[in-house]
């Protein structure tokens, strides 16, 4: 009875990309990628449940990826932002340090510091 079977809703990080991105559809991208990973993120922050951290990983990997062919570098250091508030949620400090250190604008930089101070360390 394969009619009634529920299929598994697909996420949104695991859609393929229809063609190349411009910037501003792959900074859209990665902007609902975070929205849509953030309860999972917030969910997996503190415990041990693989399947939760599992889909974190997925989406935070997918994201970076889309993150590193933005060619503006606004663009892609918010993108970045976005990713480390992803992070943070779910408290893989050690990936959101890394990617801290990948942001060049000062503004940006300053408000992640102002959120996060433990990443200027």
């Amino acid at each position: 009875m394969k009619w009634f079977a529920r299929r598994q809703p697909v996420d949104i990080w695991d859609e393929p990309i229809q063609g190349p991105l411009g910037d501003i559809e792959a900074a859209e991208r990665i902007r609902n990628i975070c929205e849509a990973a953030q309860a999972g993120a917030e969910a997996v922050g503190g415990s041990a449940q693989t399947a939760k951290r599992e889909r974190y990983e997925r989406a935070a990997r997918v994201a970076m990826e889309i993150a590193m062919k933005i060619a503006d570098d606004l663009m892609r250091d918010d993108a970045v932002r976005r990713i480390v508030d992803l992070c943070m949620k779910a408290d893989d400090a050690k990936t959101a340090q890394i990617l801290f250190r990948a942001i060049q604008a000062g503004w940006i930089r300053e408000a992640v510091q102002r959120d996060y101070p433990a990443l200027a360390q």
